[in-house]
């Protein structure tokens, strides 16, 4: 990251705070400081504007890797047969479809907040066969809308960076999960091997959005999500999270040098 970026980062962190009384409590869109309450609707325009193209810009901007990093969600998670799986912030399917390929008879939710996403999803389902074994549903990974200790498990794969208080995702999931269930969390690391970092910011920084740009029009939002990758919580300070919502047997480990890690924990 250059110096300019970490400067408005450290600002940025400074002032996002939850305000006392009834004044605004303002969080981060990337190295900005908004009120919580705009947040939501700013990541909803993010990907409203990309849904289309979303998944061949992840194919883009990875070299394909995000396909290895996924695949390696679903071998950790182990689906087993039957197993109905909550994926949150999902919305086009592509956890959601390789764990129909790798469930024997499983089911799967999709929730998503962008009604966009979603519907990038279901089309996919139907063209891929599996609308009968999956469900799309729009909601809040802050309120989901299910039922307490309902879910045989739950993914969520480069979205809980992108929630407003990320603490109430975490106790969201823990509370649909049945007890014994187990929650993994895909999501970069702000932060890869040191001799790596300086071209991985600068990478990130100059080549990404432009190739937003290209592909899906949008160099903003590709710009933000570059942003919050920075912002969110290193591996160890996320894992420390999950404990605090409740679960046990939280372990994370980190893929590619470092770009992503895998997060999981038990309900119990």
């Amino acid at each position: 990251m250059s110096s300019g970026n970490k400067e408005t980062a450290s600002k940025t962190a400074k002032s996002a705070t939850h305000a006392p009384g009834g004044e605004a409590s303002t969080t981060h869109f990337g190295f900005k400081t908004v009120e919580e309450g705009e947040k939501a609707s700013l990541v909803r325009g993010v990907f409203n504007s990309v849904a289309d193209r979303y998944d061949i810009m992840n194919d883009v901007m990875s070299a394909g890797v995000h396909r290895v990093w996924k695949n390696s969600l679903i071998d950790s998670l182990n689906p087993r047969a039957g197993m109905h799986l909550l994926d949150v912030a999902g919305g086009t399917g592509d956890i959601a479809f390789r764990f129909l390929d790798a469930s024997d008879g499983g089911e799967v939710t999709v929730c998503d907040i962008n009604a966009e996403m979603l519907r990038v999803g279901r089309v996919r389902a139907a063209e891929k066969g599996y609308a009968g074994r999956a469900e799309f549903v729009c909601g809040d990974a802050q309120k989901l809308p299910f039922e307490s200790r309902s879910k045989d498990a739950y993914t969520i794969a480069f979205g809980i960076r992108n929630v407003t208080r990320v603490e109430e995702a975490l106790a969201e999931a823990y509370r649909v999960l049945k007890p014994g269930a187990k929650f993994f969390c895909l999501e970069f690391s702000p932060q890869v091997v040191p001799v790596l970092q300086q071209a991985y910011d600068t990478y990130s920084f100059n080549l990404i959005p432009k190739m937003g740009e290209v592909i899906t029009g949008d160099a903003d939002s590709y710009q933000y999500l570059v942003e919050s990758i920075r912002r969110f919580p290193s591996p160890p300070r996320f894992a420390d999270m999950i404990k605090d919502a409740g679960f046990g047997r939280v372990t994370w480990r980190t893929m590619s040098a470092g770009v992503v890690a895998i997060h999981s924990g038990t309900r119990l």
